[in-house]
Order: structure tokens, then sequence, then C-alpha cells
């Protein structure tokens, strides 16, 4: 990865690394300096990018595959998606994409990209696979668009099939079983309850959850406002972000139970000296792993399955489902963007809806026949021969 120096004279320089000579097998370096901005050096660095992959291709280029992915396919993709996207998806670029590391970007076949392809499907799940799939098939689109290779291979090859994933939850009766295990006279305990009813109550992204601040809540008229989401590294270093899409920024009402809960649980921190995020114990905003531990300890306590956090959110729309509230509803709630994402996703879990819907259909209609012919000349061939046989 490119790093961007300052020098004596508080220019900014850098050094691009372009691959390896054919011949000489030495690395291929240049350096540029005197550029009073980053952005103006990074603009320069983008330029010699580009000018050596147009030509690298018809040089019969040596670049390998890492080289080619950290001095060129990276840098690009950072300055396309948000930072947080990013980071959550570099290690696993890094560790999956570490199978083409050691060939010429050149050299990656079909084949190759089959055999990986094929060694992921041993062990991780087709959503995953086509996620990762789909992130190298960008990584060659753009070598194709720098002219260092004539065609994407990937393309050849074809992602894996997409599949319907099975939709994990907990029931109301696993849920009962969960709550009956925290003593909430525990001040942390107390806590990872409050994590783990509301997530179940109201069906928040942990996101949105972890977020959530108490003047985003108003306990008088019942309900809470979700308007933002948590980009979490660590203690020290969080920040807000925009939610998932536009159909996330919405307002959730709550039963008179979420309700009693969170004014307790205001009680509980306000005698800690005031804790503005509600899902904090202490003052800091919780991490997705802390609550994927509260989870994993209750359910064992429990003896119920474990579960993942977004688990909490497909439970409560099993819930709202089994209840009998209509897709519509279930998407404001939960704040699909349409609501084939809502029926793409818990369809499923509407088993009888079919039988319930000719049960309700049976005695609808008011059935009378008449008891004579109002209508003789209604005939075909048919009933005509009826007629003369009789």
């Amino acid at each position: 990865m490119v790093n961007f120096k300052k020098d004596k004279r508080g220019k900014y320089y850098f050094t691009a690394s372009l691959g390896f000579d054919s011949v000489t097998g030495k690395r291929i370096q240049k350096m540029r300096s005197g550029f009073n901005t980053v952005k103006e050096a990074r603009e320069a660095y983008a330029e010699i990018i580009s000018n050596f992959g147009k030509s690298a291709y018809s040089q019969n280029s040596t670049m390998l595959f890492e080289e080619f992915l950290n001095t060129i396919f990276l840098p690009y993709y950072k300055g396309r998606v948000k930072e947080r996207t990013y980071t959550n998806r570099l290690n696993a670029i890094k560790m999956h994409f570490s199978f083409f590391f050691k060939m010429k970007l050149t050299g990656i076949k079909p084949i190759h990209i089959q055999k990986w392809q094929n060694e992921l499907s041993e062990n991780y799940e087709n959503s995953y696979i086509r996620n990762i799939f789909g992130l190298f098939q960008m990584s060659l689109d753009r070598a194709v668009v720098l002219g260092m290779i004539p065609s994407n291979p990937a393309k050849v090859v074809g992602n894996v099939k997409k599949s319907k994933k099975e939709i994990d939850f907990w029931t109301k009766e696993e849920f009962e079983k969960v709550v009956k295990t925290f003593y909430i006279e525990d001040y942390y305990q107390h806590f990872s309850f409050i994590c783990i009813w509301l997530l179940f109550m109201t069906g928040m992204r942990i996101g949105e959850a972890t977020a959530l601040t108490w003047d985003n809540v108003n306990l008088d008229e019942k309900f809470l406002q979700v308007k933002k989401s948590l980009y979490y590294k660590n203690a020290d270093t969080y920040e807000f972000v925009e939610p998932k899409t536009r159909a996330s920024i919405r307002t959730i009402y709550l039963d008179d139970d979420t309700v009693h809960f969170l004014r307790d649980w205001k009680n509980r921190q306000d005698e800690m000296g005031g804790i503005k995020f509600v899902l904090s114990y202490n003052s800091v905003p919780t991490q997705k792993h802390t609550v994927r531990y509260i989870i994993k300890r209750h359910a064992k306590l429990a003896e119920v399955h474990d579960v993942r956090i977004h688990a909490l959110r497909h439970s409560h729309a099993s819930l709202l489902i089994s209840m009998g509230k209509n897709a519509l509803l279930i998407k404001e709630r939960l704040g699909h963007e349409d609501v084939q994402t809502t029926l793409g996703t818990y369809g499923h879990l509407y088993p009888n809806s079919s039988n319930e819907i000719a049960d309700d259909l049976k005695g609808m209609v008011n059935v009378e026949f008449t008891n004579q012919n109002i209508a003789p000349e209604v005939t075909n061939q048919f009933t005509k021969e009826v007629k003369k046989k009789v």
C-alpha cells in the first residue's frame, strides 16, 4: 500500500511499486515528490498506476497478483466504498485472495479460479462465496480496464449459484427460557437483559441499537427513532454513520413491557451518574462482540440453540408473523427498502397462509340455483346430443 510522506520542506512524496522487470527480476519503482497536498500526490500516483497498467499487458508484465492487489486494486477500491465497508472486507479479501498471490496477474486462468472456487465451496456458504467472488471479479475487471489483462477469466467461470439461506431465529418459547436466566439485580446482567430484550422486541439492526441514545427515545409517547448507526472500531474510536438505507430511518412504537423495562434501566443508569447510550453500562457504546457473548452465554444457560445477533431481528419478524401481522407493517417496522425484501426473507414463515386463505373463502359466497331454465338458448353440440338420448 503506497504511503504519502512529507519531506523536510513540507512537500509530499511517494514511491510507486510497479511490479518486477521481466528480464532482471528486479522490482520496478517510481518516485515522485514536490506535492503541496496529499490530494495532489494521490492524483499523481493514480496517473502513474493508470499509465503503467495501460502498457503492462503489451509488455508481458511479470507483476504478481499480490502486488496488483496491494498497489492498484485496494487503493482504487478504498476510494469508492465507505471506510467501514473497506475495513470490514479487507481481512477477508487478503485471506481468500492469497490463493493467487504468487501467480502472475497475466497467468491467472479459469482453471485456477475454478479450483479456488471449489475450495471455498467446501468451507463456506454460497452467499458468502458469492460476495468474495464478486470482489475478486471486480479486481480483475479493473485490470482489464487498465489494459493489464485482455479479458476477465472470472467471468468465464461464473459465480456460484445463489441459494436461499435458511432463516435462524428464537421462537417465543425459546426467548422466554433465555429471559429466565437473567438476574437483573446484578447491574451487568440487567444491562445484558436490556440488550437482548430490545433487539428481540424491536427488530433493530445491531448498529442501530448500539447507536441509540436516550434523546431518540420517548418513553411517555412509547416510541423510539432510528436515525443513525454506529461504526465501532474500539472504545476510543467510533462514529455515527447514516443507516443502511433511507427506509432504515424510522419510528418504532414500543409495547408497554418494553417501556417499563427501559424506564427501569434508565433509572439504573442514572444511579451510575447518567449514561447517554441506551445499550451501555459504562458510558461507552457497546460493541457487537459483547452482545454476541451475552447471547452465547445465556443460550447455553437456557439450554436453547445459539444464534447470531442478526437472528434476533429475524426472531422479531417471526413473532410478528405468528401474531398475524401483514408484510407491509413488518416492512415498515424493520426498515426494509421494499416489501419484496420482507417477503423474500420471511415469506416461508407463513406456512399455513394458503390453507388459511382456503378456509376463509369457505362460505364467503352464498350459492342459490334457479329452479327453472331461464337461458334455454345456451347450448352446445354436446348438450344437444345428450337431450336426444334422453
